[in-house]
């Protein structure tokens, strides 16, 4: 998370551009995609637990090359795109397999509660690293950034050694283009799936500002408070998952993602109106307990509901849901901020959000009503978790 918010910081100082800093985001769009699929694919075939270890030693050498690079005289710009772009392949082999392991070693009624501490667990990075990340290079420069990040790496890949194995199960198919095709077809089929992946593309790909960062940050005098932008949704995410112990009693998940990706549309644009820095991470804050409503129940369903066998697969289309759009609305945001104004590129991509969430939930039925208690395929994925529990 420190390299996370290092690379558009090292890219707006060797530029000043608004553009430069959205093109990351495009640089890292196609091999997301491309990988991410792939490793859903994978991620039904191979040990899930290896294929975390492997990527993750990859994500090692690539924040290795950045910092080899930020300690040349003249850092090459180019560079910077091209490590970014083996960031996203490394993120989509590696995603699927890492969200595929929870079901397989946690019970079905506790899924929702360990989806919690999972997300906790994360936000803690994401909380610490842009925090301290933001201070760190604004004193000490980009090196200092993905020198740190280099030692972390190197902690992970030792405490991932301890993980016990996860092999694919007996039903698993080989990797090939029919088997990634019968997963899609899962995917689109299940118009309840369906509707969870189109509402988190539409708030991440109209409403995520992350782009316009660096430069917010100037905007409102504050270039000393970057790291708290990254940071102040996050701390609205983990408020919620330390108070999430009603999602679990909660059955009516597509309305609750509704909701919450309504609110993280008004928030956004609300945080646009004002050059106040209290008042906009206020807002800020505010749009990422909205996101964390939402990215629960978006777990509980996915994790409820899809057979084993299929769940790699489906893990790497959900790496693409919530991966993509905030990828390609880092080019939407940093475009629409040239053309016009940050001002202007924050309030329309939160009124963007709003609308298309809307029409997706009234267009989309089963998704509106998701119901874990009536939902076919929750059910029938209980029983065959039972029947796995008592073999």
């Amino acid at each position: 998370m420190i390299t996370y918010v290092t690379l558009p910081f090292q890219i707006k100082e060797l530029t000043n551009s608004y553009v430069a800093v959205g093109l990351m985001g495009a640089v890292q769009l196609i091999p997301l995609i491309v990988f991410g699929l792939y490793g859903g694919v994978l991620a039904d075939s191979v040990d899930r637990k290896k294929m975390v270890w492997i990527t993750e030693f990859g994500a090692l050498i690539a924040t290795l090359i950045l910092l080899i690079n930020a300690l040349l005289p003249q850092p090459h710009l180019i560079l910077l795109y091209v490590v970014a772009g083996c960031f996203a392949a490394l993120n989509g082999l590696q995603r699927p397999s890492a969200d595929a392991i929870l079901p397989r070693i946690v019970g079905q009624e506790d899924l929702p509660s360990a989806s919690a501490l999972m997300s906790l667990r994360w936000q803690v990075g994401v909380i610490g690293g842009p925090a301290v990340g933001g201070i760190i290079i604004a004193t000490f420069g980009a090196a200092s950034g993905y020198a740190i990040d280099v030692a972390t790496f190197i902690v992970a890949l030792y405490l991932l050694l301890k993980v016990r194995n996860i092999p694919p199960t007996e039903k698993a198919t080989p990797p090939s283009l029919s088997s990634l095709f019968e997963g899609l077809r899962y995917a689109v089929g299940r118009k309840d799936l369906l509707g969870t992946y189109l509402v988190d593309l539409a708030a991440m790909f109209f409403a995520m500002p992350n782009a316009l960062f660096p430069f917010w940050a100037d905007q409102v005098g504050a270039p000393w408070a970057l790291g708290f932008f990254y940071a102040s949704s996050t701390i609205g995410s983990i408020v919620v998952t330390l108070t999430s112990g009603w999602i679990k009693n909660y059955p009516h998940h597509g309305r609750a993602i509704t909701l919450a990706a309504l609110g993280w549309g008004a928030a956004i644009a609300l945080a646009g109106t004002t050059n106040s820095l209290p008042i906009v991470l206020l807002f800020l804050t505010l749009a990422g307990a909205s996101d964390m409503v939402s990215a629960l129940f978006r777990a509980a369903i996915w994790n409820q509901s899809i057979p084993d066998h299929l769940r790699g697969r489906m893990a790497g289309i959900e790496l693409l849901s919530y991966s993509v759009g905030p990828l390609a609305g880092q080019t939407r945001a940093g475009g629409t901020a040239a053309l016009t104004s940050l001002r202007t590129s924050v309030i329309s991509g939160g009124i963007l959000c709003i609308g298309f969430v809307a029409i997706t939930a009234a267009f989309i039925p089963a998704f509106r009503r998701y119901d874990v208690r009536t939902n076919e395929f929750a059910i029938e994925e209980a029983k065959n978790r039972q029947n796995r529990e008592k073999i």
